[in-house]
């Protein structure tokens, strides 16, 4: 009786992760929960949010990205003072939290917290002193946690800072072994005591890489994504907007972090801004690849249209009647697709991008399948995505023979100037 016990449990096993492969297609979707101003939002963004989860099962997202969930003297998080104090947040209380954690889980979607540990905001102005949210001094520091040569911020006395600077407030002193240590067990409480299951890296450039990389070694998050902003206008001529020379250094930066961190492919997002409007001709680099850096480490490279920075706060927004095209673009090829909450939520995509995820399911896309692009003019793209679907975009419709007839017609889904063809 008990061997049979063991089988069926066993077989019970095999079928449950069978299922959810086939819903995942073997990779990851991930969501960004959030926008510039959610933390408006009356009785909490979490018990919003946690409203709208099954709509996210349904659509095959595998994780969630959080705002920063600590004490702020910024409305948005982004300017932390209490990492241990869950309760001031604008966007609800640590229990809202963890009920919002609860749900996702329950989902089978993986929360990722948003962390920001460039800088902290002081006690006390002019001072240089900070409290964790304690009563056992946890990440209370002194000056000694700062960096002596912050231009904005004079009084400290740690080392130099081992990234870029960030005007508004003191930048930490990463080279230290108890900030390192402080850090470290924090992430790992946010981990056991909250819930989370990953991290993104806020302003990952403000400090060195090898600290990041030591940071991962010892949270182990199941996804982390830097965040390494590389703003970039392709169409203007300069030296320093070629595609190239961008997605090199988003290369150099995971290189340099060790084997567990992703980042934006921010050179992605900034040619697609630019293709869209007639010049699709950008989707192919000279290597005959996509541009970005899903040609080139496609398994660490988060694809995405706009997020709470480019869209909501419009610093570097995608072309709003041209949203769609992005999105079949990155839910369709390698990496891994990041789908921003406005797009989802309140554009009307939902069903578009419910039925490109699918696709992406059914047909087993995952971060590094292959993509063999058929067609790359100012009005026409045209890619085999895993020698299992076809992808079209632009206005073109006279294909010629570069639409096969081992594809099915009419197309799985469509809409306007794209289309997504599957396998016969």
């Amino acid at each position: 009786m008990k061997a049979e016990m063991k089988r069926f449990k066993l077989l019970l096993c095999v079928c449950i992760l069978s299922t959810q492969m086939v819903q995942f297609g073997f990779g990851q979707i991930v969501l960004q929960g959030y926008n510039w101003t959610s933390w408006k939002h009356p009785g909490g963004w979490y018990r919003v949010f946690k409203n709208e989860v099954t709509q996210l099962a349904t659509a095959g997202v595998t994780h969630v990205w959080l705002p920063p969930p600590s004490h702020t003297t910024d409305p948005e998080g982004y300017m932390p003072g209490r990492l241990y104090d869950l309760n001031a947040s604008n966007y609800g209380t640590e229990a809202d939290l963890k009920e919002l954690i609860q749900a996702l889980h329950g989902s089978g979607i993986k929360p990722i917290a948003d962390i920001v540990i460039n800088h902290r905001t002081r006690t006390s102005e002019g001072g240089c002193t900070f409290e964790g949210g304690t009563t056992d001094g946890r990440l209370d520091w002194g000056t000694w946690a700062v960096c002596n040569n912050d231009p904005n911020f004079h009084c400290g006395t740690g080392n130099a800072d081992s990234g870029r600077d960030f005007f508004k407030a003191p930048d930490i002193d990463h080279t230290n072994p108890t900030v390192q240590t402080d850090l470290i067990n924090w992430l790992n409480w946010l981990k056991t005591n909250i819930g989370f299951d990953g991290w993104r890296l806020d302003f990952a450039k403000g400090y060195g890489s090898q600290y990041i990389k030591l940071y991962m070694e010892r949270t182990s998050p199941d996804l982390a994504i830097g965040e390494v902003y590389t703003f970039f206008d392709p169409s203007d001529g300069k030296p320093e907007s070629e595609p190239a020379r961008n997605r090199q250094e988003l290369i150099d930066w995971l290189q340099s972090v060790g084997d567990v961190p992703t980042t934006f492919d921010f050179t992605t997002k900034g040619v697609l801004n630019v293709a869209v409007n007639g010049q699709l001709w950008r989707l192919n680099d000279t290597n005959g690849k996509p541009p970005g850096l899903i040609g080139y480490m496609p398994a660490r490279a988060i694809t995405f249209i706009d997020n709470h920075d480019t869209e909501s706060q419009k610093m570097w927004p995608f072309p709003s009647d041209k949203v769609m095209l992005g999105y079949v673009y990155i839910l369709t090829h390698p990496g891994i697709p990041s789908i921003f909450y406005d797009h989802f939520f309140d554009w009307g995509f939902m069903t578009e991008i419910k039925s490109l995820t699918a696709i992406r399911a059914r047909n087993g896309i995952n971060p590094t399948s292959g993509c063999r692009i058929v067609a790359a003019e100012n009005d026409l793209y045209m890619a085999v995505i895993n020698e299992k679907i076809m992808v079209k975009i632009g206005p073109k419709n006279d294909l010629g023979n570069l639409l096969t007839p081992d594809f099915k017609i009419p197309p799985a889904t469509a809409g306007i100037n794209y289309a997504v063809w599957e396998k016969a």
